[in-house]
């Protein structure tokens, strides 16, 4: 609403952030890493599969 009162923090959700903030950023770390295995493995799967049957360049 327009007149309503700013959020006040306390001390005890201030202590929360920091401690999610200190752990880092694991989880965007670790699905960036799936993702990036995910692609690699589907190169691979495309290279032995398409371009492999296919034979070499003449």
């Amino acid at each position: 609403m327009i007149n309503s009162d700013p959020p006040t923090s306390s001390a005890a959700a201030d202590q929360a952030v920091d401690e999610v903030v200190a752990r880092g950023p694991s989880g965007a770390i670790a699905l960036a890493g799936i993702a990036t295995a995910c692609v690699v493995m589907m190169w691979f799967a495309f290279y032995l599969f398409v371009f492999l049957p296919r034979g070499a360049l003449q």
